[in-house]
């Protein structure tokens, strides 16, 4: 039984990462980081983590990054063997709400 007031998620940072750059990919890490509720660091790493294993690409426009969301990689569990990144954004991230991405 899960107590009132715990701290758990059902999705990991990496997820909620990932749909948010989705939905907004001219964020900065500082914009991730307070909305996922991660320090800047670990907004850092986990955008590094998921260009480094091909899930999105980076570009540099001017001061900031543009990011592009590779929807046709898979993920990575087995248990989602065939379930693409696509997929996944299309339950918690609509198109309708990422725009242009």
């Amino acid at each position: 039984m899960i107590k009132s007031g715990s701290d758990w998620k059902f999705l990991t940072n990496q997820a909620l990462v990932l749909s948010w750059i989705a939905r907004h990919p001219r964020s900065t890490a500082r914009e991730i980081a307070q909305v996922v509720g991660v320090t800047e660091r670990t907004a850092l790493k986990i955008v590094g983590e998921l260009d480094d294993t091909g899930y999105i690409s980076r570009k540099r426009v001017g001061r900031r990054n543009t990011y592009n969301v590779h929807s046709a990689k898979p993920l990575r569990n087995h248990i989602q063997d065939g379930v693409t990144v696509g997929d996944l954004l299309a339950v918690i991230a609509p198109r309708r709400q990422r725009g242009a991405a």
